[in-house]
């Protein structure tokens, strides 16, 4: 029988994702907007956010697997965090090196300015967050599942709540670092926002490292996500045939999403340009930072995720409530009346005209409908059917369906 509640360590975890995600989502926020301003065409800063995203969400299989065979969820995590911050202030560096390139009156880069020092900080950056994402991001996701018996019908709130911890941060994010907003007569300002990403991450791997041994327990009280012992790897050679079959169906799910971000995550570029160029920003006098619009989403989330739980409630008491898989099509129907909507409200656009920004905030919306009915459930689905020994690898293949979609981008 399930206990009352959830356990203190799924808070530990909540507040540890949120800082983490304030520091991706606030980095994300302004990334285009920096490498534009100074470094690159939008052509090429598409193409670097492009890969610097698939790699993201590639390297938590390597994550996965090693801590899985060797250093356990805590270790990685502890290592993870600490890379991303490095990451992190090499991005800090490389805004302070900076310098103003773009003629504005062209739109093409001064060949006369030198940021080779800039761009090598940059990709430098990129380097270490790439790999610490892939140490830090699927770990702490299996962590939530492995606070909980297998069978623990509390599985899906925590993880619903795990997912309102992530976009906390995914709201603040943007909306601090977006304060430091640059341009390309001003490229240095960015700094500032990768420095708050830095803190952020810093703050993070610090709560981590100073209360997992309090609060990550499981259900009968021993600690989760230590080192793997010598006589676990042992026993872990062959796979049952009920374990086979859960990994073909987590491989299932992981492929059906491909579609889903491969759209949804353009918002970090497409739809960043979008409003920086095609909307119309202004709020009685006052002009929103673009990197704002990309806490809609995450703001939407906290707002919605309630609603969404109670829908599926009261679907499941009438006996009438989805499949995961069809949750996860209902995600996609969801994807594509956001794209019909922006689609109509640009329809027959001049090239002077700016939208009302009701049209990007409704596209935004109505994708967190389907993210809500998509991601979280995901998340549950691959901590149950995953076997015990294999939870953050099997979690890492699930992250790579966002890095696949990057690739048909």
């Amino acid at each position: 029988m399930a206990k009352e509640g959830h356990p203190k360590g799924l808070y530990l975890l909540f507040v540890t994702e949120m800082a983490e995600r304030f520091s991706y989502y606030g980095m994300r926020a302004v990334f285009t907007l920096y490498m534009v301003a100074a470094l690159f065409t939008m052509e090429s800063a598409s193409e670097i956010y492009g890969y610097y995203t698939g790699l993201v969400y590639l390297t938590p299989l390597l994550g996965g697997y090693i801590a899985d065979r060797y250093w356990g969820n805590r270790r990685s995590i502890i290592v993870g965090g600490m890379l991303m911050a490095f990451g992190q202030f090499l991005m800090f560096l490389s805004a302070s090196f900076v310098q103003p390139a773009i003629k504005e009156a062209e739109g093409m880069i001064d060949p006369t300015v030198n940021n080779q020092l800039a761009i090598i900080c940059m990709m430098g950056g990129l380097f270490f967050l790439i790999l610490g994402n892939g140490f830090f991001k699927p770990n702490i996701s299996t962590m939530v599942g492995s606070l909980y018996r297998p069978d623990d019908q509390r599985k899906d709130s925590a993880f619903t709540i795990f997912y309102m911890g992530i976009n906390v941060g995914a709201t603040l994010g943007p909306l601090t670092c977006g304060i430091f907003e640059g341009d390309y007569l001003n490229p240095m300002r960015f700094k500032w926002a990768f420095l708050c990403a830095c803190i952020a991450m810093l703050a993070s791997t610090l709560i981590f490292y100073l209360l997992k041994n309090k609060y990550l327990m499981d259900y009968e009280g021993n600690a989760i996500g230590t080192k793997p012992k010598l006589q676990e790897k042992t026993e872990r050679q062959q796979l049952t045939r009920k374990e086979k079959q859960h990994i073909v169906v987590i491989f299932i799910i992981a492929a059906f999403v491909i579609f889903f971000w491969a759209a949804y995550e353009q918002a970090g570029v497409s739809l960043t340009y979008f409003a920086d160029q095609q909307t119309d920003r202004h709020i009685f006098g006052w002009e929103m930072p673009t990197s704002y619009f990309q806490s809609f989403p995450a703001i939407f989330v906290v707002l919605l995720a309630p609603f969404m739980n109670l829908v599926w409630e009261v679907l499941r008491r009438f006996g009438h409530e989805p499949s995961s898989v069809m949750k996860q099509a209902i995600g996609l129907a969801f994807l594509s009346i956001g794209y019909m909507l922006i689609a109509f409200g640009v329809k027959d656009l001049g090239p002077n005209v700016k939208v009302s920004m009701l049209w990007l905030t409704g596209l935004y919306f109505i994708h967190t409908l389907g993210e809500l009915s998509l991601s979280p459930i995901g998340l549950s689905l691959v901590s149950k059917l995953s076997p015990k020994h294999l939870a953050s690898l099997m979690m890492g293949i699930w992250f790579m369906s966002t890095a696949i979609s990057w690739q048909d981008n």
